[in-house]
């Protein structure tokens, strides 16, 4: 059986959680131990990848580049990550992440736009990184379509390529069916990101891994946008029953939550703003999980309820990238309310 790697995205999608202010003495903190613990893949920096930090957004405390610098210096095994979204990211932010230590860059695209990756999967490789094509909301595509797509990521150059629920949206039957598509139609590694929107992530993740899925992604504690990710800890409690082969320490892993992030969350005097049912509406209607805060805002603004919000993005189906439909259908269901 192929041992499973994992990658932790506590400090990229975890980002989320303290509003992209992780201090760079927190992210030493928590990519050392997750390096002691045995964790394979770091991912660092914005939740929104790299140059994420805008007013679109949210401000990052720190630079991807000073944060991947710190996690780098703080492990001794690990790969660093970061992530880049054509369009916010470009190639000159992903050479001067290579320079600051990180290793592995994920390129993610929406899950039918897997030509617009191309070039930075490209100039990656050629600068040495080990690359990940991520394709997101693959709850919105069939089976067939994330295997043509995947194939374009695989003929670019990349390494792996993830099925990312960045919604939380998918059943277990569904990543089943895709993940086996994907491992019976490329030649090089298949991924699972996972959201717990809907409660099912570990099943999601285990799902994946039956089906044939090498990386899978974890966050400690299931820190991470909308209703968090899964758990790294429960992750690898679960692939230790399972009998999967991997390199993580459980209780390492479970002492890094409770001991160093449980302390630096408290810190930041983060109290879940968003509810189960708040994170439920997002896999409900197929929506991406970092929505949720614009849409609260937008709700708020125009004096009607987030959920009718979040049920129209989901008939429309926005994208990353597409946060100013948000304003505009928030004006429009005001409208007929106060008609």
């Amino acid at each position: 059986m192929e041992k499973i790697k994992i990658t932790d995205t506590t400090l990229r999608d975890g980002s989320h959680t303290v509003r992209h202010q992780f201090k760079i003495e927190e992210i030493e903190k928590i990519a050392g131990g997750l390096d002691a613990a045995g964790i394979d893949i770091i991912e660092v920096g914005h939740g929104d990848g790299l140059a994420g930090s805008t007013c679109n957004y949210g401000f990052a405390k720190h630079t991807d580049i000073e944060m991947i610098q710190a996690a780098a210096g703080a492990v001794k095994n690990a790969m660093i990550a970061c992530l880049l979204l054509p369009g916010i990211g470009t190639v000159s932010d992903l050479k001067q992440a290579k320079k600051s230590g990180a290793k592995v860059v994920r390129v993610a695209t929406h899950v039918t736009e897997a030509d617009i990756s191309s070039e930075h999967i490209r100039e990656a490789k050629d600068m040495g990184f080990f690359v990940v094509g991520f394709l997101m909301m693959a709850h919105r595509a069939d089976a067939n379509r994330i295997v043509e797509e995947a194939q374009k990521m695989a003929s670019y150059g990349a390494d792996v390529v993830y099925a990312t629920d960045s919604s939380g949206a998918m059943l277990p039957n569904e990543v089943t069916e895709k993940i086996t598509a994907l491992k019976n139609n490329i030649s090089i590694p298949v991924g699972f990101h996972s959201h717990n929107n809907l409660g099912l992530s570990i099943g999601n993740s285990l799902a994946a891994m039956e089906a044939g899925a090498t990386y899978i992604d974890g966050s400690l504690g299931g820190l991470g946008a909308g209703a968090g990710n899964t758990v790294t800890e429960m992750l690898v409690a679960v692939m230790n029953r399972m009998k999967y082969a991997h390199n993580a320490d459980l209780f390492k892993t479970m002492d890094i939550s409770t001991k160093i992030l449980e302390p630096i969350i408290k810190s930041h005097m983060i109290i879940g703003e968003d509810t189960l049912q708040d994170s439920m509406m997002l896999g409900y209607a197929d929506v991406y999980s970092s929505f949720m805060l614009h849409a609260k805002r937008a709700a708020k603004r125009f004096n009607v309820d987030y959920r009718e919000i979040i049920l129209e993005l989901g008939k429309k189906q926005a994208v990353g990238g597409q946060e100013d439909w948000i304003i505009e259908i928030a004006q429009k269901i005001s409208e007929v309310k106060n008609s």
